[in-house]
């Protein structure tokens, strides 16, 4: 979930820090982490493995992930450093990966230098041929939206799968309380401005709304993550396109 972050470094204990979307992610103290910025990215090598708690919320999901994605490439909207990415990539899954953020993408890349990452706007069109893919994840990238544009951006991810190709997605959920969900100016209904970011949070009647039509829903169930330490409320759906 890493959109616009600006970087933040320290010298103390030879760390680096950052402040990713609203979420306080974290590069933690190492004592050997060396790094440097230039144009923004780092470019040297990074412990990335301390970045954040790890949340292995794709490991139960990869047998169907394997079985849906054929012998297609896996489109990842919003890889952020390359958590998702490196769990795919570990199963011998090819992967198709691409974020808004130069500094995510440049830390993905180092993680995964064999993965095709690109630095790309979802409200931009989609990197292929509507149809072609077998399975897409999207994993805290969809809701920073208005309404109509979170519909068109669900519909153009929906015309890039394959017949019943499949969705794996997670959303902020209204319960999400550490990260915005309370407290912020309103925009419209469950959709803040947080810390001058617009941010969305979804009820169950919410998600259940978007993924209405053309989707059948294989799972729908609430969490609660550390994943960035402090506790985080979210949705995860698994979806799959039908086509009537």
């Amino acid at each position: 979930e890493f959109q616009n972050a600006p970087l933040k470094k320290s010298t103390h204990q030879n760390a680096a820090y950052a402040t990713i979307r609203g979420e306080g992610m974290v590069w933690a103290p190492s004592k050997t982490l060396p790094h440097c910025v230039c144009d923004g990215f780092f470019t040297a090598s990074l412990a990335v493995t301390n970045t954040m708690l790890r949340d292995p919320w794709l490991d139960r999901w990869l047998p169907l992930i394997r079985d849906r994605s054929g012998n297609s490439a896996i489109l990842e909207i919003g890889c952020g450093h390359g958590d998702d990415t490196s769990t795919l990539l570990a199963t011998k899954l090819r992967v198709h990966a691409f974020d808004i953020s130069p500094i995510a993408v440049g830390i993905a890349k180092l993680r995964a230098p064999s993965v095709k990452i690109e630095c790309r706007d979802i409200r931009e069109p989609l990197p292929v041929q509507p149809g072609n893919f077998g399975v897409i994840v999207a994993s805290l990238s969809l809701h920073y939206f208005p309404w109509l544009e979170t519909q068109a951006i669900v519909e153009r991810i929906r015309s890039s799968l394959r017949q019943n190709g499949i969705l794996l997605c997670r959303l902020n959920s209204t319960e999400d309380h550490n990260f915005g969900a309370s407290g912020h100016p309103e925009i419209e209904p469950n959709f803040y401005q947080v810390n001058g970011e617009p941010k969305r949070f979804f009820d169950q009647n919410q998600v259940e709304s978007l993924f209405a039509v053309g989707w059948n829903t294989l799972s729908l169930e609430h969490f609660r993550t550390k994943k960035y330490v402090e506790q985080k409320a979210l949705w995860e759906i698994i979806i799959e396109r039908k086509d009537d």
